[in-house]
């Protein structure tokens, strides 16, 4: 199912970003978050295809396999808004201490 699929592809996008942040790479880190809303953008708009046909009177059958899509959109969302705020968070605060920017380990 390609909501499954580009929901996993966001989340790999987002586990980048937080190892970005660990290596002080701010703006890989806001690159890979918003490779990561594209892929969320599409699975998003998969789910809402699939309601429209549903409200538009198209039978649909109980799929446990949507279900798990929807749920896994979700979580994956939830990871995004957190991964997202937290780079704001640590940038701000590395600016603020006097951090070093873009230091690799």
């Amino acid at each position: 199912m390609n909501i499954i699929l580009n929901a996993g592809d966001a989340r790999d996008f987002i586990s980048k970003a937080l190892d970005d942040v660990a290596d002080y790479n701010y703006d890989n880190a806001k690159m890979n978050m918003k490779k990561a809303n594209e892929k969320l953008i599409i699975a998003h708009r998969l789910q809402t295809k699939k309601i429209q046909e549903e409200a538009e009177g198209k039978p649909i059958e109980y799929s446990v396999l949507f279900t798990h899509a929807q749920d896994t959109l979700m979580t994956i969302n939830s990871e995004y808004n957190l991964v997202k705020h937290l780079i704001n968070l640590f940038e701000k605060r590395n600016c603020k201490c006097g951090g070093v920017q873009n230091e690799k380990k």
